[in-house]
């Protein structure tokens, strides 16, 4: 997943998140809100109601003309009196006053009442669960009792406190044992919440469109900024890492050398780690190369302390031809002998001397294409001359010009045959040394028969300057520098222990068909 999907999802998490808290504490803040609003109106009618009850108890009653839909109260010891015209009047008291105005008020869709005790004179005013648990919790000190029911598919706040006896109630009460300060019941007051709530599902749905959006247009927001001013800037960072080292790097972060932010500094960095690598390259290079020439050169020493007595024999041979020819200048047979056996010993010393200088020139190098097994020949040839116990085991099988690189093969083959020569000592042995095209690598096996690489060692002999001879015998960077030659041709070079002795060095380095320089003229 790229870095700007992650941000994006993250900064929408988060925004959601808030959104969600929010939403929740809004959509909880405006319910508690209406209850509580909803509460105060119902306390307020509560009141109202009590106190045009207290009036009507304070004036014992009201009483109206009898007619039809006005009753008598058949729970009334007076519910009708006559006047002076003859008039049936029938008395309303407060608990009948109360259940009317309930009937018109629902009648409106406002808010109901009614009264109720948990021993009603009148069964009409028997109380409902919810009242009787109102009332039981009166009889244990609650002030009052608040719920939210859902009645008929609708929700509706009903609220309910306890009425006390007071004095005037005694003209009705007085014969159920009531005292005043009893409580004789409760009022119920029911206000519709179904609008109310409404309002707040109306208001909610509004909200969560505002949250969508904004968290739509926040997360599209970002996303194209993270992209226009981070995500393609990094890409282009990322594509001249991808380049290096090829590029110039005056060009190579040109779209962000400008900017001052931590993409740009970071940019510069890079730019400053890359100009630190090449120098260090430069100089690693340098290095490098001077550390191949000492090798040579001090392979070419020992070479040369080998073969010293090798150019001493025919010279010695040719200064008695010539001795003999000048005592014999009238024997042309001799002289003819002679002439042949000078031309052997200078052709044998002349290819002693290329051999040596082959070695021991500085050549860039590159892929060319040369007999392997003729160079691998040389390279035998050089390496034991003078040391007439080394036996070769030659099973040369590349028989056709390739493209390698052929001067670092030359000087990989001195360094492994010269240290198997150095390894089987003054007693001398088996060199044998194989090669052959294996697919599109070059294979080549160099072993001896001497002791073997110890085990301890066998980690350790690529390392620069580790050797186990003497001082003075080896610098330790004949197989360092072997290892990073065929690993600078892409090749790999491995040792391993040969049965039922001494060690076999095997360099496998890939081939071309043709011509394949890199870097200028030398190996990347």
């Amino acid at each position: 997943m790229q870095l700007k999907t992650k941000f994006v999802l993250m900064v929408g998490l988060v925004t959601f998140c808030s959104y969600g808290v929010t939403f929740y504490r809004t959509s909880s803040f405006q319910e508690d809100l209406v209850v509580e609003q909803a509460t105060r109106q119902a306390k307020m009618l509560f009141h109202q109601i009590r106190l045009t009850r207290q009036w009507v108890a304070d004036h014992n009653g009201l009483f109206f003309v009898k007619q039809p839909g006005v009753e008598n109260n058949p729970f009334l010891k007076e519910g009708a009196i006559r006047d002076e015209r003859g008039n049936w009047l029938v008395k309303r008291n407060p608990a009948m006053v109360t259940r009317e105005l309930s009937v018109y008020a629902a009648r409106e869709g406002m808010g109901q009442f009614n009264v109720t005790s948990l021993q009603p004179i009148n069964p009409l005013n028997a109380p409902d669960d919810f009242e009787r648990r109102a009332l039981e919790n009166f009889s244990q000190g609650t002030p009052e009792t608040v719920a939210i029911e859902k009645i008929a598919g609708s929700y509706r706040l009903r609220y309910m406190a306890p009425l006390e006896v007071e004095q005037q109630c005694l003209s009705c009460h007085s014969g159920q044992g009531y005292e005043v300060g009893d409580i004789r019941g409760g009022m119920n007051v029911t206000i519709p919440m179904g609008p109310a709530f409404a309002e707040i599902r109306t208001n909610n749905r509004m909200l969560l469109n505002i949250a969508v959006a904004t968290i739509l247009i926040v997360s599209l927001t970002i996303y194209v900024l993270f992209d226009l001013l981070v995500a393609r800037r990094l890409k282009l960072l990322a594509g001249a890492m991808d380049r290096y080292p090829q590029g110039s790097l005056s060009t190579r972060f040109s779209a962000m050398e400008d900017e001052n932010d931590e993409i740009g500094t970071l940019s510069r960095h890079f730019e400053n780690l890359c100009s630190r690598l090449e120098r260090s390259r430069r100089e690693l290079d340098e290095t490098r190369e001077q550390m191949f020439q000492s090798e040579k050169l001090a392979a070419l020493g020992r070479l040369v302390a080998g073969i010293s007595h090798e150019i001493n024999n025919p010279l010695g041979g040719m200064h008695n031809c010539i001795q003999t020819m000048k005592k014999n200048t009238d024997n042309p047979e001799l002289q003819e002998r002679y002439l042949e056996l000078l031309a052997q010993g200078v052709e044998r010393i002349r290819s002693t001397v290329r051999q040596l200088l082959n070695i021991g020139r500085k050549e860039p190098l590159e892929i060319k294409c040369g007999d392997v097994d003729s160079m691998i020949r040389d390279c035998l040839e050089l390496t034991c001359l003078g040391r007439r116990t080394i036996a070769l085991e030659l099973n040369l099988g590349v028989q056709k010009p390739v493209w390698v690189w052929m001067e670092a093969l030359r000087q990989v083959m001195l360094n492994l045959a010269g240290n198997a020569v150095q390894a089987m000592g003054e007693k001398g042995g088996v060199l044998k040394v194989s090669s052959r095209v294996s697919g599109s690598d070059l294979v080549v096996e160099v072993g001896d028969s001497g002791p073997g690489i110890a085990p301890e060692h066998m980690d350790k002999i690529f390392e620069p300057f580790f050797t186990t001879k003497e001082v003075g015998e080896g610098t330790g960077l004949g197989l360092s520098v072997s290892y990073s030659l065929i690993r600078r041709m892409g090749g790999e070079l491995s040792a391993r222990n040969a049965e039922p002795s001494g060690a076999v060095f095997t360099l496998r380095v890939p081939l071309t068909d043709s011509r394949h320089e890199t870097g200028e003229g030398g190996i990347s």
